[in-house]
């Protein structure tokens, strides 16, 4: 019964004390079941793991899904540094609570500041800054943050405005297990991979092949608490899959940081839609992630995009923050 309710949430009831001791001696766990080897199970609560041996257990049943409750705004601000080290910048400065990042004008997210905390200086003058890196870098001056975070609200009120263009973008999440077998994907993306996104391959060392490898210098380390910076390489791999005539089709690409697989670039070619195939890259994704050590699974798609949104939704991803673009306003 145990190994049946596998990946499935659960209110399990366990004894913890022998079954002659005095008073009741038992209690619930109710989260995420997984095996935990054979004697026990693992029980995912909100408040942390629980490990119970499997002849401790009294009882267990599946009960639905937990209602949806809004991330607390430090887990907001872990996912975002996980998801700026998943996704890392060739050029990185950090500026007390923002990260200055830039990558040749290859993708919004690497070129962006990301504005999670106090800066050390007041907003006007991070603001400044984050102008003056945009120069010396060749990019357009950005801020990313989530939305109604304290720091997104102060440069708001600094006068810069939400970017229409990208637009908010929700940041999804699940846990990293697939019914799928784990596949072995290389490390770096090659001419299927490219050929399926449709895009031309860039010259190694290119803004472009140093985010995606996770080559760059400077990557942040998520969960220091001095955030100091980092060059070891991001752990990453390239899923592709060619259509019957092995034409490349589709491809992804997962990266792993902090017990989390980022899966990213999800592209499906328009002739080949409808046929399964980002579900499946994504269920690779997810088993590649896990026999990588990754707990979860984490994405982002713009809140546009309501055919990705009622995909992933509707294959188990929930919620967890959304965020958005900040510009400079428009000179008169």
């Amino acid at each position: 019964m145990l190994d049946e309710l596998a990946g499935r949430r659960v209110a399990l009831r366990h004894r913890i004390a022998p079954e002659d001791a005095p008073g009741p001696g038992l209690t619930d766990a109710v989260g995420e079941l997984e095996p935990d080897g054979p004697d026990a199970v693992v029980v995912h609560t909100r408040s942390g793991p629980v490990h119970v041996r499997r002849d401790a257990v009294v009882a267990v049943r599946e009960v639905p899904p937990a209602p949806a409750r809004r991330a607390s705004r430090a887990a907001v601000d872990r996912l975002e540094r996980v998801r700026a080290t998943a996704w890392p910048a060739p050029v990185v400065e950090e500026l007390g609570g923002w990260l200055l990042r830039a990558a040749g004008g290859w993708t919004r997210r690497a070129n962006s500041a990301l504005a999670l905390g106090d800066p050390g200086m007041p907003v006007e003058r991070a603001l400044e800054r984050v102008r003056e890196f945009a120069g010396r870098h060749g990019i357009v001056p950005v801020v990313q943050a989530p939305v109604d975070a304290p720091w997104s609200n102060r440069v708001i009120e600094g006068g810069w405005m939400r970017d229409e263009g990208p637009g908010t973008c929700s940041v999804l999440v699940t846990r990293a297990a697939s019914d799928a077998p784990a596949p072995r994907w290389p490390a770096t993306p090659g001419p299927d991979w490219w050929a399926a996104q449709g895009e031309p391959e860039p010259a190694p060392g290119a803004p472009a092949w140093a985010v995606l490898t996770g080559a760059s210098a400077g990557v942040l380390r998520p969960g220091e608490q001095s955030r100091a910076t980092s060059t070891d390489p991001v752990e990453v791999g390239f899923g592709t899959l060619a259509d019957a005539d092995g034409t490349p089709v589709a491809s992804v690409r997962a990266a792993v940081v902090d017990e989390h697989v980022y899966v990213s670039r999800l592209w499906v070619v328009p002739a080949a839609r409808r046929g399964g195939l980002a579900s499946r890259l994504t269920g690779q994704a997810l088993a590649w992630g896990a026999a990588h050590g990754a707990r979860h699974g984490m994405l982002d798609v713009a809140d546009d995009n309501t055919a990705a949104l009622a995909l992933y939704r509707g294959t188990g991803w929930t919620d967890h923050h959304r965020y958005h673009y900040l510009v400079p306003p428009e000179p008169a």
